[in-house]
């Protein structure tokens, strides 16, 4: 369970001070799978990370029940200076798993031969994101927050990261954001749909995307 009191995020720009999320009050379900949908630059990375709690809200709180993950897909949570193996380790530390079971696992998953005891600064995007997401699915969570990553890769891997995934679904919830409409509805059953600053929950993952494409219709005309 996760639930958000009165969050607010401002930033603060050349033109004044730009609000992405507006006293948002709202408990997430749990034993869901939910989709995050609003256009770009709405603020929805910007609420994983809240969630996550790799960032502060300017206003309110976050209550987490259970394990939550780092935002996976962007490697923000994995230090540039050290390598694959290095990352993998003290993360494993961090969160008390083994260590060894976890490089073995994050280095066969990952796939990305000798550049995994390499610094982290001389991988491609893609790279990153594949240890990323590696080191996440071999540590129990009990949520997963999901960021774009299960697009990275060849189609062999994209394969294998949603069966992967949809595994660890089985005993976990997770908040996913996609801009694959497929993506979304093979592994979300309900949705939330950011605009304005505003936060809405729909039970049932089409009534979702149906909103959010009526906004995304409304604001091309």
């Amino acid at each position: 369970m996760i639930r958000l009191e009165g969050v607010s995020k401002w930033f603060h720009v050349r033109s004044g001070r730009v609000r992405v999320l507006d006293d948002i009050t709202l408990t997430l379900p749990a034993g869901r799978s939910v989709a995050l949908l609003g256009r770009n630059g709405a603020g929805k990375s910007t609420l994983l990370q809240i969630i996550a709690g790799t960032m502060r809200p300017t206003s309110g709180r976050v209550i987490r029940d259970g394990e939550t993950s780092w935002p996976i897909g962007h490697a923000n949570s994995l230090h540039p200076e050290m390598t694959g193996l290095q990352n993998t380790r003290f993360l494993a530390r961090l969160y008390g798993v083994d260590s060894d079971a976890l490089a073995a696992f994050v280095e066969a998953f990952a796939d990305i031969g000798p550049h995994f005891h390499m610094p982290l600064r001389t991988l491609s995007a893609g790279m990153k994101s594949r240890l990323s997401f590696g080191v996440a699915m071999g540590i129990p969570f009990r949520t997963y927050l999901i960021d774009e990553v299960t697009g990275a890769g060849d189609r062999a891997f994209r394969q294998h990261s949603r069966k992967v995934f949809r595994e660890r679904m089985h005993g976990a919830d997770a908040i996913m954001i996609s801009h694959s409409m497929r993506d979304l509805r093979a592994f979300c059953d309900c949705g939330l749909v950011l605009h304005d600053g505003r936060l809405e929950f729909f039970d049932q993952i089409e009534e979702a995307i149906r909103y959010h494409e009526a906004l995304s219709e409304a604001q091309l005309a």
